[in-house]
């Protein structure tokens, strides 16, 4: 094992720094002919990541910075679907990390993604509850019930489309007070006492343990959402996507990932 990732640090290092030069930028004269491009000091990785690697993927990202010195990354989360629909409408980042293959493939097909598309982890939807559980929810038939006030994320995204087969399998009919865009605002209006209850991915509930409880129910390995990454395309920066993209697959960057209760692929 570390000898793979002593491998893909120095494969990331050689890909982030061998896109940083500019063929007319020429190193400085010290006397010796001086033909080759110069190395940037400095080089911006932007990701467009869903909302719900947040915490993980800023662990990451400080790891990738750590051993790539001068290298920025920088990240913006949201809901995968608009953050798809921002990248086939032109936005400039160099990788996009979504929570479901479906979204990742309306970036594909637009042409948007210049692969290959890599399932790097995978994920679990869980009930959350305000700490101490004081409606004593244990399962997703009690979402059903007209005192409980739910939130859960709109149907086009991926933490919606998860929570619509989990509840399809329980036979259980909804009717949230609120949809919100991303498992972050759900899970928000549960940690604000707005709601009761939210269906929100395992590991958010694990980010915000000082306020909520996270409620496990069978029917969530119905709806497991794999994540997949890719290399954007249009890349400002396209050596640097690449080697974030290996970065994630590391056995460095997977184990953040598991730390925070994601799952193996």
């Amino acid at each position: 094992m570390r000898t793979r990732l002593l491998t893909a640090v120095a494969l990331a290092a050689v890909l982030v720094t061998g896109g940083c030069g500019d063929g007319d930028d020429k190193a400085p004269s010290n006397g010796a002919s001086s033909g080759a491009p110069r190395v940037a000091q400095t080089s911006k990785v932007t990701v467009l990541a869903a909302a719900s690697l947040t915490e993980s993927f800023d662990k990451i990202g400080a790891l990738f910075e750590d051993l790539n010195p001068g290298v920025d990354v920088t990240f913006s989360y949201g809901g995968s679907s608009g953050l798809a629909q921002q990248i086939t409408s032109g936005a400039p980042a160099d990788v996009f990390a979504a929570a479901s293959p479906a979204t990742m493939k309306t970036v594909v097909d637009a042409g948007d993604g210049n692969g290959p598309t890599v399932t790097f982890t995978r994920n679990q939807l869980v009930i959350a509850v305000p700490k101490g559980n004081p409606k004593g929810i244990t399962s997703l038939a009690a979402l059903a019930k007209p005192e409980v006030k739910v939130a859960l994320c709109a149907e086009q995204v991926p933490c919606g489309a998860a929570a619509t087969k989990a509840l399809g399998t329980a036979g259980v009919k909804v009717t949230p007070v609120t949809q919100e865009q991303d498992v972050k605002a759900a899970l928000a209006k549960v940690k604000l006492g707005e709601v009761d209850a939210a269906l929100v991915y395992r590991t958010d509930a694990r980010s915000a343990t000082a306020d909520v409880d996270g409620v496990e129910f069978a029917e969530s390995a119905s709806a497991l959402n794999d994540y997949q990454i890719s290399a954007l395309t249009n890349a400002p920066n396209p050596s640097g996507a690449s080697a974030f993209v290996t970065f994630v697959q590391t056995p460095q960057a997977q184990q953040v990932l598991t730390d925070a209760g994601f799952q193996q692929p």
